[in-house]
């Protein structure tokens, strides 16, 4: 059976297939170590990991890069704030965001560069792109010069005037043109810095990624990914200079990308207000639930977040883990199971495929299938005993303290103070708690 991607460099599904069905390459970009990841860099982590599975599932060899940006203004800036070393922080960052990955059941990438061990090679890339006439050197920043790449937006599939009316350009009078974009920038004292032909700085965003790519996958592979939101301009530019430096057609045959998180609807970003970051649910929740909760919708879907998603999800899992056993022969898992999976990542599909089969192990019927079918998603990972634990363990409150608080937010309701109400709502979910109104009444129960 075959594997069909959307790829967003041709706008439609296609079949895919690889350079060489002895050694896939896949490279996704990872984080920038400013600040903990929050539920929306959560997605791409489970949708690119289940990607993996899969091809590790149909090929000998797959090479997994998922990279991590430990240069960045973001991380200067951040640092300042806090009053200690880029360094520093983006150790401290890089450390949650493991385990964050841990947390979520992710397999380890192949590898994981940082973008500060390869500055010699965006060096090494930013002198071939000079010699070869995409890029110029000015007041000690070097750019990219944009209109010397025919190309530019096809992955966007936007004109170039269409990109820069629609985006916030850096404004710089360094530049020969508005659009053109940063290989090198000058760094002030005190802020991290390399040695180089232009002086003392640090390289562009862009140009990490594309470094090293080429170091641990080669001018050309199979699979780039990433979020919706680094089409333009971060991947637009990662083929610019890619294609550019290396003299290649090519750069990554298949772009994948996976869509927003939003909550009420509005896409969850530092900037809405709206940020659930990944380690404030450890302590209320195992790390299965979220797992599964961001593959409910298709990755190619915004995905809504909110408590309803969550106790469904809850809820699925203390129905599975009902029949889990770790007494059982490993089974060899039907292509028309997997079926979903391999049309674009039909996670929603594979999901109802494990509801079929839950119903048959209930009976008694092939309990070895349903459990591997759902830990080749990365589910059910951890044993009956472990996850009955942690639903004890997080409870925080006795009965009567719920009940005094259930009063105290019938109260409010009553002088209509929403706002309370939640509150107290919430602090009773943190508590392990789960509270819902019905037929004139509150009920409750540990989650």
């Amino acid at each position: 059976m075959n594997i069909f991607l959307t790829n967003n460099l041709t706008n439609k599904k296609e079949q895919f297939i690889p350079r060489d069905k002895n050694k896939i390459g896949m490279y996704v970009c990872g984080p920038t170590v400013y600040d903990d990841p929050h539920i929306g860099n959560a997605r791409p982590l489970v949708i690119f990991d289940i990607l993996y599975r899969l091809l590790k599932s149909k090929f000998s060899v797959v090479t997994y890069v998922r990279n991590i940006t430990d240069i960045d203004d973001k991380i200067i800036k951040a640092s300042s704030e806090q009053k200690i070393s880029a360094q520093e922080l983006t150790e401290k960052v890089t450390k949650g965001f493991l385990d964050d990955c841990k947390f979520l059941n992710c397999d380890n990438p192949t590898h994981q560069p940082k973008a500060t061990e390869h500055i010699s090679l965006m060096i090494d890339m930013i002198n071939s792109l000079i010699k070869k006439d995409f890029a110029y050197e000015n007041n000690k920043h070097v750019y990219f010069e944009v209109k010397k790449f025919s190309d530019y937006g096809k992955l966007s599939n936007k004109k170039l005037e269409d990109l820069i009316a629609g985006s916030r350009v850096e404004i710089s009078d360094n530049k020969k043109n508005s659009e053109d974009f940063v290989l090198w920038k000058p760094s002030n004292d005190g802020e991290p810095s390399w040695e180089s032909p232009w002086g003392k700085g640090r390289p562009g965003w862009h140009l990490e990624c594309s470094a090293m790519s080429k170091k641990f996958l080669g001018d050309e592979f199979d699979i780039h990914g990433g979020g919706i939101d680094l089409i333009f301009p971060h991947h637009e530019n990662e083929i610019a200079q890619s294609r550019c430096a290396n003299s290649k057609k090519i750069f990554a045959n298949y772009w994948i990308h996976n869509a927003f998180i939003t909550m009420s609807n509005e896409k969850m970003a530092k900037s809405q207000g709206n940020i659930l970051k990944i380690k404030d649910f450890k302590n209320k929740m195992s790390g299965q639930i979220i797992r599964l909760a961001l593959m409910s919708a298709h990755y190619r879907q915004p995905l809504d977040w909110n408590d309803k998603l969550l106790i469904q999800c809850e809820n699925t899992l203390n129905k599975w883990y009902r029949i889990y056993s770790t007494n059982i022969k490993s089974v060899k898992i039907p292509e028309e199971i997997l079926k979903p999976l391999y049309d674009d990542l039909n996670t929603p599909g594979y999901i109802a495929n494990l509801h079929s089969l839950y119903e048959n192990a209930n009976k008694g019927e092939n309990k070895e299938l349903f459990i591997a079918a759902c830990q080749f998603i990365g589910l059910l990972n951890e044993n009956k005993e472990q996850w009955q634990d942690y639903k004890k363990n997080r409870v925080s409150i006795g009965k009567t303290d719920i009940e005094s608080m259930i009063d105290l937010r019938k109260i409010a309701r009553e002088n209509k103070d929403y706002k309370e109400a939640d509150r107290i709502r919430q602090e009773l979910l943190d508590k392990g708690v789960l509270i819902e109104d019905k037929d004139g009444r509150t009920l409750w129960k540990f989650k």
